[in-house]
Order: C-alpha cells, then structure tokens, then sequence
C-alpha cells in the first residue's frame, strides 16, 4: 500500500487471471551486441583499461626474455665476453618489470572506475525504467526477476569491465609476446612448444560446448531459485505455520529450483569431466617441460638447433600455459556478460506506459468509467463494458465474488495498466491524456498490503509531500489515529522502521500509510479493504482513520466486508467481470440479487 508518488509500491491484488508472459512479445537480444550497447558509456575507460593492460603485459614478457637471453650469451660466449650484453638485459628486464607493476595498477584502477560508472549508470537506468513500465509486468515477470537484473546480472558486467577485460587482453597480449619471441629462436621448436598449451584449449573448447547447452537450463534454474527465495522470505510465517501445507508447497517449489539447478550444474560437469582432466593434463607446466625437453634434445641431435637456443623454450616456453588459463577465465566472464546484457536489454526493452504528448489537467475530480474493458492477454476479459459515474464528495463501493474484477477496475483507474476499449476520465480528461505526475498527485491509494519504507516514521508519512513540516506530519497522524503510537515508539518520529526496532502491529501500520494518504491531500481516494485482514480492535481504529481520510473526496472502495459500506452513495456488484447491479445498501436489498445473497451470507456466516 502507497499514497500517490511511489508508483513502483503500490500492488494492488489482481483477481486471478491468465497473463501473458512480458519475455514472449520481446525478441532475444542476447549477444555482442546488446553487451556493446550496454557498455558504451565507459567505451573509453575500457580501451584506456586494455592498453595499459596490454603493454603492462608486453613489458612483463621482457624479463623471462630477458633470462632466456642472458642464459644463451654466457654459455654462447662466456662470463667476460658477455658482461656488456648480460648488464643491458638486466637493465632492460629489471625496468620492464617496474613498468609493468605501474601499468598493471593503472589497468586495475581505470577499470574499477568504469565498473562503478557503468554500474550506477545502469542501475539508475534500470530503477528508473521499472517506474514506467506497467505494474502487471512486475506481476507477471515477480521480484526474483527484478532482483537478478539489478544484482547477478550486473555482477556479471562488473566481473567482464573490472576484471575480464584487462585480464584477457593481458594474457592474449603475453601470448603473443612469448610465441613470437620463440618464432625469432626457432619457429619449428616455436610450434612444439605451443603445440602443448593449444590442445588443452581445443579440449577445454570442446568440453564447453556442454555448458553452452546448458546454460539456458542454469539461467532458468537460477531465476526459479531467485523468485522462490523472495516467495519463501516474504511469505514466511505461513511457511513456519503450515509447513505440512501451502508452507510445504513453497518449500518443495525453492528445493525442485535447487535440484533442477544441481541437475543441470552435473549435466554439464558430466560433458566436461573428461576434457577437464585433459586439459589440466596439458596445461600442466610439467608437461610442457617434458615435451620441450624431448624435442628440445631431439632437434639438438638432428643438428636442427644448438643446445643454447633450446634454453629460451625452456625459461619462455614453459610460462605459457600460465597464460591460457587467464584468457579462459577471461572467456568465460565475456560469455556471462553477453548473457547478462541480454537479460538487461530484454528488460530495458520492455514498454513503458506512454506518455501523452500535450497532457491536458482535468477540471475537476469526477471519475467516470465509460464502457471499461480490460484484458491481460488479450483473450479473454477481466472486466467488460462497465460504466459508472463517481461525483467528488461522494462514495462509490465495488463488491463481488472472488474474481470479479473489482480489483482489476480499481487499478485502471490510476493507469497501474491501460483499457483495452471504453475509457477513464477524470474531470472531464481521458487518463491516458494525462501526465501521470497528475494523474498519481491527485490521488491516494490505501491497499490491504502495507508497504513501508526503510526509513524513519516520519519520512514514511511525507513520502507524497516531501516538503510537509513536520506540524503536518503530526496532523496527520493525529487524525489517522496513529500519533500516540509512534510517541511510544523508541524514537518517536525518527524511528526506523524495517529495522525490528518499531514492533508496529498491522493495524498500526495501516494507519500510518493511512496518515501518508491524508498529508498528501489529494481529492480521489482509491481503498482497497484496508481493513480485511485487522482484528475487530484494529478495525474499528483504521475505520476511524478512514473517516477522516474520505471526508469531502470522490472515494472508491473495494469492499469484502459488505457491513463497512453500508452507507456508500453507490454500491456497483461486479460478477464476470460485468456490472450486474448499482445501487444503495438498501435498494440492492429490496431487489434480492447477488448482493443481497451476499449480504445474508456474510451475516449469516458471522452469526455461525
């Protein structure tokens, strides 16, 4: 529950219907491309970030060279003879290997910075993209897909901008370094030597072609676990209460995400375990030493090569395999990001409710529903061609079975979701014609689910006035009923809810969004029995606040509780999604339809 500003908090409960899934009307865009997109904003810190890496790669080969050459003088030509050539390449590898520590920290720290500027840039991006889509897209989609976006998939960017990016072009650039050093020496000893290190690539290459399969089952996986997780912490003291029950079916839901996930994680090891130990096998410094070694002394007795020359591949020759294993790792953190910037884009991708080119303000706070059709998958209706006319100062109440679409009307009414035929207007003005900072401003919305904010008590008032004194927040809460409250809490006004440190009952807490709702004075009040799920004591309390937050407003209530709206100005029984009586408590009665059947139930039920 939410007053008008925070769009993205407010989630009214939509009766049950069949909705489309938002990713099928979304084309793939995983790949290169969206991942360019994505990180064009630090294209330069990241070119800035691989050069420096590259050249601190390039000056890191130079003191293995170095040796290499050093070794191959002294036996070649002796101590003395060579004390010139020695002392130069010392010089040369001791101050490229200072050049590499400098460079090495400039490639570190210019890509963290474009890790935090990219980050921040598209978590505003994103945040603020999810406050213009359509509240039945979060439906739809549920928190566990929001909450992968803004934290595994951008960890993923940060793993490929702060750390793949130099890393691979560090250790590509120290390949080339070294093989070409070694073409110099001998290209066919050359070919040997990286003959070794380049088959653990072909069989790691060919053991990853089980995770490309099975990465769309991890990612869903993944997703299930997310969504179950937030189901399982939301819903928690139904889990603890009826764990043999519904609490069993949440938790069987986040176990069969876990053994799917585990399902999937040993699929893919179990393409990959052979191709694994064969890569370790030739990637291991070992091998590459026997083989260098062999061949080494194979080419020295055929006269190929001289017994000097073979030192380099021995000194150079042997460090290659270090190197691939960065440009692996440093692979695969590319291969996530593209998977990540596709899941961001799709995302992004989705459409916002659009904005009317010239808004217009309405002339008034008269809501009138003309023929309102709704679907959510375009099939069948939610509501179908309902028509009522709401006068400001007045009370219009919205009662049916389960599933009649009475909440589904209340969310169209400030454009959670647009009619798909008929229109809403407001003072005369369509609501897709308005700008929905007016729209939202001129309304307060009380829903049966209370959402408060980590904050103070204080800031939780004023969230839809920011500016209101601090008089006016204990106005407020004076007529919400609520002030004595939050005076007997550990800090008063200031204290911070969501900490454990408030104990605030859920009446309690009702009223304080109630509160919220009065300090933002708008005229349209839109209530979603505030009051369905309180104990008598609580009700009669939020009941009291709810008189002085409807005096004088056009309000429209959905009622469960029949009794609490006896004395609306209008009472619209939805049945189907269609409108199949209007009237006053009392004539609804005297017709004896299906709000009168309703009303004995309920009285019935409650003398039972």
């Amino acid at each position: 529950m939410t007053t008008n500003t925070a769009r993205a908090d407010v989630s009214p409960t939509v009766d049950d219907q069949r909705k489309q899934s938002p990713d099928e009307e979304v084309p793939q865009l995983i790949g290169i491309g969206a991942t360019a997109r994505l990180l064009r904003p630090v294209w330069p810190h990241l070119i800035a970030c691989a050069t420096f890496s590259a050249v601190a790669a390039a000056a890191g080969a130079v003191p293995f060279v170095a040796i290499a050459e050093i070794s191959r003088v002294l036996v070649t030509e002796g101590t003395e003879a060579a004390s010139a050539t020695v002392w130069a390449w010392a010089g040369a590898g001791a101050a490229c290997a200072w050049l590499r520590l400098l460079l090495l920290g400039l490639s570190t720290h210019v890509g963290h910075k474009a890790d935090t500027q990219l980050v921040r840039h598209l978590r505003l991006r994103i945040v603020r993209h999810l406050g213009v889509v359509p509240l039945g897209w979060f439906r739809a989609v549920g928190s566990g897909r929001v909450k992968k976006a803004v934290n595994e998939d951008l960890e993923a960017m940060h793993e490929l901008v702060a750390h793949a990016v130099g890393g691979l072009v560090g250790a590509v650039t120290s390949i080339l370094v070294g093989v070409g050093y070694l073409v110099s020496v001998d290209w066919r000893m050359a070919l040997v030597t990286l003959a070794v290190p380049a088959l653990g690539v072909l069989s790691y290459r060919w053991g990853m072609r089980s995770l490309s399969a099975q990465i769309p089952r991890l990612l869903a996986a993944e997703s299930q676990i997310s969504a179950a997780s937030v189901e399982y912490v939301d819903g928690i003291s139904v889990v603890k209460t009826f764990g043999g029950g519904g609490g069993g079916r949440v938790l069987d839901r986040f176990a069969d995400a876990v053994r799917e996930h585990v399902a999937a994680h040993n699929a893919w090891l179990a393409g990959v375990r052979a191709s694994s130990m064969l890569n370790r096998a030739l990637g291991s410094e070992l091998t590459v030493l026997a083989v260098v070694l062999a061949a080494g002394l194979g080419f020295v007795g055929a006269g190929w090569l001289r017994f000097p020359d073979v030192l380099p591949f021995l000194v150079v020759g042997i460090g290659l395999p270090t190197s691939f294993g960065p440009v692996l790792h440093g692979a695969h953190g590319v291969r996530m990001a593209r998977v990540a910037a596709g899941s961001i884009e799709r995302l992004l991708a989705q459409e916002p409710l659009p904005e009317p080119a010239n808004p217009r303000r309405p002339t008034g706070h008269r809501v009138e529903l003309d023929r309102v059709t709704f679907s959510y998958d375009g099939v069948s209706n939610a509501v179908e061609e309902i028509s009522a006319v709401c006068e400001p100062g007045t009370v219009t109440a919205i009662v049916g079975p389960s599933g009649a679409g009475k909440s589904t009307l209340a969310s169209l009414v400030p454009r959670f979701y647009d009619v798909t035929g008929g229109a809403i207007r407001i003072g005369g003005v369509d609501v897709r014609q308005m700008s929905s900072a007016t729209l939202l401003s001129s309304m307060s919305l009380v829903f049966q689910d209370v959402v408060l904010l980590r904050d103070t008590v204080r800031e939780n008032i004023r969230i839809g006035r920011p500016d209101a004194t601090h008089e006016e927040v204990l106005q407020a809460a004076k007529a919400a009923q609520v002030h004595d409250v939050i005076e007997r809490l550990p800090h008063g006004y200031d204290t911070m809810l969501g900490t454990g440190e408030s104990g605030l009952s859920g009446g309690e807490q009702q009223r304080l969004t109630i509160a919220r709702a009065i300090l933002s004075g708008a005229p349209i009040v839109i209530l979603d029995e505030a009051t369905a799920s309180l104990d008598p004591d609580s009700e009669a309390a939020v009941q009291q606040a709810l008189t002085e937050l409807v005096a004088g407003r056009t309000v429209l209530v959905i009622a469960h509780r029949l009794h609490t709206i006896t004395a609306a100005d209008q009472i619209l029984v939805l049945d189907r999604g269609r409108l199949v009586e209007t009237g006053t408590h009392q004539e609804l009665l005297a017709r004896n339809g299906l709000y009168a059947r309703m009303w004995r139930a309920q009285r019935n039920g409650d003398n039972a």
